[in-house]
């Protein structure tokens, strides 16, 4: 018997997919068997991101768009999108958002780097389960592909947002704290319409955006000491979790914080010795 594709015909948005956890997640829903439309404020990128999708998974019919998550006008637009072209919108994962590397304490932040941050991070999320809400409602299920009314929508927020720090970004704090109540409500307004919400929470993760933030050796080994498994995650673990939030084996989960983050969270004293695991392989270094 074939495997199950846990994404087989589903449509899926995914912003942020030109670089990071969202290209990752982009190749894994692909690799499920879903439709996608991804996006990205940088086209090159994303329209990389697609041909690469498309060379390795040509079901996948990726189409790539630039949208800027803090205009409602460009989000209304992709979600539109998506719609025209595969005719329903099944799975949103809401992955777009900043680390400014001038985020500091509550007394050196700047006020444009506040409202940058709320921006695309708070705004972003909202402005994407609006119209992604109002697209699954019209999803008619179809029992020979697998298809149902409603969808699953994934919002990005942080383990940050469940944990204090001493190392501040607090407008990207305040961000993703934001991100995990309105995930939490939207959850319980449309759990009888077959619509689902989840927040990720990666601990940290080794990207482009976080070690850009973290750039220099200080700021790396405060964080890393840490961090019981005594290495950063991979996008690739994010991008998994993302895939069994978006399918029908998480079916009955709805309105969690859901931490990826190695155990930091229930940490107190990181062990000794060194991890005897190599990390995974994503699907972004084995296809490029």
């Amino acid at each position: 018997m074939a495997a199950r594709l846990r994404l087989a015909h589903r449509v899926a948005i995914i912003t942020g997919a030109g670089s990071g956890i969202g290209l990752e997640t982009a190749l894994q829903f692909a690799a499920e068997g879903a439709h996608l439309l991804i996006s990205d404020i940088n086209l090159e990128a994303v329209q990389k991101a697609a041909e690469l999708i498309n060379t390795h998974y040509p079901g996948c019919g990726a189409h790539a768009v630039k949208c800027d998550v803090s205009k409602e006008d460009e989000v209304k637009a992709m979600v539109e999108k998506a719609v025209e072209v595969f005719g329903r919108l099944d799975v949103l994962f809401n992955n777009a958002g900043i680390m400014h590397p001038a985020d500091d304490n509550a007394v050196t932040t700047e006020e444009k780097i506040w409202d940058l941050t709320q921006a695309i991070n708070v705004k972003g999320v909202w402005y994407g389960c609006k119209h992604a809400i109002q697209a699954m409602r019209k999803n008619k299920p179809d029992a020979e592909k697998g298809l149902h009314v409603g969808g699953s929508i994934i919002n990005v927020a942080s383990f940050v947002a469940k944990m204090g720090a001493a190392t501040p970004q607090i407008a990207y704090t305040a961000s993703k704290g934001a991100v995990l109540a309105m995930t939490r409500e939207l959850a319980m307004v449309h759990a009888r319409e077959g619509i689902r919400f989840n927040a990720l929470c990666p601990g940290p993760i080794r990207t482009p955006l976080l070690m850009d933030f973290l750039n220099t050796p200080e700021k790396l080994g405060r964080r890393m000491a840490h961090v019981p498994m005594g290495r950063f995650g991979e996008a690739v673990e994010q991008a998994k979790a993302v895939v069994f939030l978006a399918s029908d084996d998480s079916s009955y989960i709805n309105g969690t914080d859901f931490l990826v983050d190695g155990g930091l969270h229930a940490c107190y004293v990181t062990p000794e010795g060194e991890q005897v695991l190599e990390p995974p392989t994503g699907l972004v270094a084995s296809l490029s």
